[in-house]
């Protein structure tokens, strides 16, 4: 077991393993630490605890100390350079005539490094703008081009539902999300109805995949057959949070489906859920 204290560097961001060092340390409390891209600013996320050997990273890495107010208005500082300095990429973009997209900039907290975030359709030959950059602020330079699903995160907005992104105010990682999902939630397949504003499937898909699952596992699937009070015959639609089953019996297949509570029926052969290579190709941009 280690002792270690939870580190986040951005409002909505991945929480990082550090050893307090015997610093006391509270939830919320902003602390100078060393990193893989140099020495950041982060607050604390997580207080105190011990954690498992194998879920921390070696080597732990300290906590350098508590951030001062002289550190707090660094940060600040920093924050302040970072207008002027997406300022000056985006005209040097356009003296470049690069096809890219600033989308945000960081400053290191020790200014040992710029870094400026940008999406593109493809690759993008920016050597000779990080020469320009380097010129001009002269300090390190690092162009990171992120995906659109990352620039959401970074840009904020209001999503479909009316409330802002899940993305930007509480989801630390992008969890996967699959058409299969939209399928066996029984969603229309339509690209518009289920992508997000960055266009790539709406993460809340995964928010209740779990409870779907689960009812999938006691309720029989479209084209499954089934014993019913009136017969057999095969299912034609179903709904799952009711438990309601539309049922095709096998006797009179030219008369209307009848509809039977999943309690009501005995299973004989499953159906399968599955997504058609039709509607995989109708929906590739919308995935990842």
């Amino acid at each position: 077991m280690a002792q270690v204290i939870g580190v986040r560097f951005k409002q909505v961001g991945k929480v990082y393993y550090f050893d307090p060092d015997g610093i006391p340390l509270q939830k919320e409390d902003h602390v100078i630490v060393e990193t893989a891209r140099g020495v950041e600013c982060g607050e604390v996320a997580m207080e105190i605890r011990q954690v498992s050997d194998e879920s921390i990273v070696k080597p732990l890495k300290k906590v350098i100390r508590k951030a001062t107010k002289d550190d707090l208005a660094q940060v600040r500082k920093n924050r302040e350079k970072q207008i002027s300095a997406a300022k000056i990429c985006n005209e040097k973009i356009a003296a470049h005539q690069l096809e890219m997209k600033l989308v945000d900039v960081e400053y290191t907290f020790d200014n040992s490094k710029i870094l400026f975030y940008f999406t593109a359709d493809g690759r993008v030959d920016f050597r000779e703008l990080v020469k320009d950059l380097a010129s001009v602020f002269r300090t390190r330079i690092e162009l990171r081009q992120i995906g659109v699903r990352d620039e959401a995160k970074m840009l904020g907005g209001l999503g479909i539902c009316g409330r802002p992104f899940c993305c930007a105010t509480f989801l630390g990682e992008f969890q996967p999300v699959s058409i299969k999902m939209a399928k066996e939630q029984n969603l229309s397949l339509n690209p518009v109805k289920i992508s997000g504003t960055c266009g790539r499937l709406m993460c809340c898909l995964k928010y209740e995949q779990e409870a779907y699952e689960d009812l999938l596992r006691s309720t029989p699937k479209t084209g499954a057959l089934v014993q019913t009070p009136d017969g057999k015959g095969k299912v034609t639609e179903v709904n799952l949070l009711t438990g309601l089953l539309k049922v095709r019996l096998d006797a009179n297949l030219d008369a209307p489906a009848r509809v039977y509570p999943k309690e009501e029926v005995h299973l004989l052969r499953d159906g399968r859920i599955k997504v058609e290579k039709k509607e995989m190709d109708a929906l590739k941009e919308i995935m990842e």
